[in-house]
């Protein structure tokens, strides 16, 4: 049986208190100063991103979780950062390349397994331009970074979840 996230949280993040306890199936809350701590999902971002011959740009994760399995550029945004600004600093940091248009596409919820915690995130897809006729170089936790052709895309390589229902959700609408 898995742990509820909010479990793994005992004392209260205001005042430390023990008497944190569940007010719903999204918070808890102190008893000794009344702080309620909501579980929301953190904002993640994943590109799609085109080169001039129309293959998809992917990356071998390089580290846990799904160490080895095929992902997408992208990551969690920092704070202050909108999503665009969090696509383009992701896909910078694992690619080597400059985002230079990023046009949203949707959302789906996930989980991110981390150092044993359950993430819930809500991953924000973007269609994403880079310059064109730069090649993409592997850094930050993508291990290699390679193009594929849209027909040889395989979702069962990719190792999250909602990068697989996502990769499913676009193909299935470029073949419109």
């Amino acid at each position: 049986m898995d742990i509820h996230p909010l479990e793994k949280f005992k004392y209260c993040p205001r005042c430390g208190s023990k008497h944190f306890k569940v007010n719903n199936e999204r918070s808890k809350k102190c008893d000794n100063c009344g702080f309620v701590f909501y579980m929301n999902p953190r904002a993640a971002t994943a590109a799609f991103i085109l080169n001039e011959q129309g293959e998809l740009l992917v990356e071998r994760r390089g580290k846990e979780p799904a160490k080895g399995m095929l992902d997408l550029p992208g990551g969690f945004t920092d704070i202050d950062e909108t999503a665009e600004e969090a696509i383009a600093r992701e896909v910078k940091e694992e690619t080597g390349l400059k985002v230079t248009a990023a046009e949203y596409l949707f959302s789906l919820p996930n989980i991110y397994l981390y150092s044993g915690l359950e993430i819930h995130t809500l991953d924000m897809f973007f269609s994403c331009k880079v310059d064109a006729g730069t090649t993409p170089k592997a850094a930050d936790d993508a291990a290699e970074c390679f193009w594929v052709p849209l027909k040889e895309i395989h979702t069962e390589q990719f190792g999250m979840r909602s990068i697989r229902h996502a990769l499913r959700k676009y193909l299935d609408k470029k073949k419109q």
